[in-house]
């Protein structure tokens, strides 16, 4: 039996801004067929002063932005060499990042992740792979999503793998393809008006649960001209700011009340794409935890069954596949789908630093 193993590092941060997740996952492949073993994992929050400087990222100059990386990539950089001696792990393969997404922009062929330089490689002596997403941007693609080739190898047991993050998005197989694209916003909308009541988060979607749906608000932001796109398409902080926000924002409602209508537009335009009868919806991702999102999801997808991922899953399914696409990479194996990106053709991507330092696992 050919048999391949990788002790892989997993690391992502996501839109939301809750953190950088990391996984230590074990990978085997036995004759074509991949398992994973997660061992452990951690979230760690940023500070304030982080999170402000990744949340207005967007909106500075391109030297300051190539500043910003700079200074993050040494964060990063910092953070995984300590994680990594904390934790003893010694016999770690390499390391797999997504990077923090700061500019996504697919139609004008820009996507950029930052702490992704090659300076990161002198801070941390193990291969390190990252930047997944502009190669498929450079192929006509969006970039995003990226996950489908690991809910595919990985979680084939599901109809649908949602992820509730920054965004919601799905993928799930059709015609002997994987079909991906974002839904909707999630948290970057409900923590921005959960700030608004004093908290980081609405906990359980309990102030959401409190407030009252305002009917027209719901059905505009039903109406928006992203929900009659067809794949593949992805969202980004921009729509957020462009769009979204505006809209919301022009109704003068209570913080309960906006989080009400939210939650119950995001519930319902997810089950409008669960189209399979008597199927599986497998939930990850930090919005997982509001009960009353996934509350209001049962209610409208009635013929499905949502089944939410144990508390590790969850928390870390994100970081376990970007540990999943490097390893992937290091296999020169193709990571991202044509059929989910829109991209020319399907491919292998990811940058490879430190890769004279990877060891065969054949």
């Amino acid at each position: 039996m050919n048999t391949e193993k990788y002790k892989v590092l997993g690391v992502m941060s996501g839109t939301s801004l809750d953190g950088i997740d990391c996984a230590i996952v074990e990978f085997t492949n036995n004759n074509g067929v991949w398992n994973f073993n997660f061992i452990s994992g951690k979230t760690t929050t940023y500070s304030k002063n982080w999170q402000n400087k990744l949340q207005t990222a967007i909106h500075l100059s391109d030297t300051d932005l190539h500043l910003l990386n700079i200074e993050y990539t040494y964060f990063l950089a910092e953070f995984l060499d300590d994680f990594i001696t904390d934790n003893n792990l010694t016999d770690l393969d390499f390391i797999s990042s997504h990077g923090h997404t700061v500019l996504h922009q697919p139609e004008n062929g820009i996507t950029l992740q930052i702490g992704n330089l090659p300076l990161i490689s002198d801070i941390i002596s193990l291969p390190f792979v990252c930047d997944f997403r502009v190669q498929d941007v450079a192929l006509g693609g969006q970039g995003a999503p990226l996950v489908p080739i690991g809910d595919r190898l990985l979680f084939a047991d599901y109809d649908y793998c949602l992820n509730l993050g920054g965004f919601s998005n799905i993928s799930f197989e059709e015609n002997n393809e994987r079909i991906a694209f974002d839904i909707c916003p999630v948290n970057t909308l409900l923590n921005h008006f959960a700030k608004k009541i004093g908290k980081d988060f609405d906990e359980n979607g309990n102030f959401a649960a409190s407030g009252n749906v305002d009917q027209d608000l719901f059905n505009e932001l039903n109406n928006l001209s992203f929900y009659n796109q067809q794949g593949p398409k992805s969202l980004g902080i921009e729509q957020v700011n462009a769009i979204y926000l505006p809209l919301i924002e022009k109704y003068q409602l209570g913080a309960q009340d906006h989080l009400a209508t939210i939650t119950e537009h995001i519930a319902y335009q997810i089950a409008s794409v669960l189209k399979k009868g008597n199927s599986k919806l497998l939930v990850t991702g930090g919005g997982a935890f509001n009960e009353h999102l996934i509350n209001r999801l049962n209610f409208y997808a009635q013929n499905t069954t949502v089944v939410l991922g144990s508390k590790e899953l969850i928390e870390f399914k994100e970081a376990v596949i970007f540990a999943f696409l490097g390893v992937l990479r290091v296999t020169n194996t193709n990571n991202v789908l044509s059929s989910v990106t829109g991209a020319s053709k399907n491919h292998c991507s990811g940058i490879i630093f430190n890769k004279e330092l990877l060891r065969s696992n054949c």
